[in-house]
């Protein structure tokens, strides 16, 4: 048998029917409804397109709790950002594994920070909103995930 390839895709590139099955899910995970049936109505789904996804397609969230990732940031150079940063990371229960700062260079600096996720307060999505919010952040990407 074949192993299994998996992507990370943007959710603007997902078909209509995989959107809503992730809405379904969601709906279902957190209550709202009680059969799938609602959830599928709920979100102008049929049933069969939300059964024929459901097992392959999950919010980037639930496939790295209890996980490692490795974010790259664009940071301006100025005092105390790294350990805004940081400060950040450690509230929402993470754990910092490795840290690598290039030398500032026209007033910026590039960070590479792995970060362990099992102590996770929220979802990663809202770390990484809370990060790019952050004043001296211009950019953060997410450049790997592992176990």
């Amino acid at each position: 048998m074949k192993e299994r390839q998996y992507y990370m895709v943007r959710e603007d590139v997902l078909s209509e029917s995989m959107q809503k099955t992730l809405e379904a899910k969601s709906l279902l995970d957190r209550g709202k409804v009680k059969t799938v049936a609602e959830a599928a109505e709920k979100v102008g789904l049929s049933r069969s397109a939300f059964y024929k996804y459901r097992d392959g397609i999950f919010p980037f969230h639930t496939m790295i709790k209890e996980k490692i990732i490795t974010l790259s940031l664009n940071l301006e150079d100025r005092s105390g950002a790294l350990s805004s940063l940081l400060t950040i990371v450690a509230s929402v229960g993470c754990n910092v594994l490795t840290i690598n700062q290039t030398i500032p260079l026209q007033g910026r600096a590039n960070v590479t920070l792995t970060i362990e996720t099992n102590g996770l307060r929220g979802e990663i999505n809202e770390l990484l909103a809370t990060l790019n919010r952050m004043e001296a952040v211009e950019s953060v990407e997410v450049i790997g995930t592992g176990a």
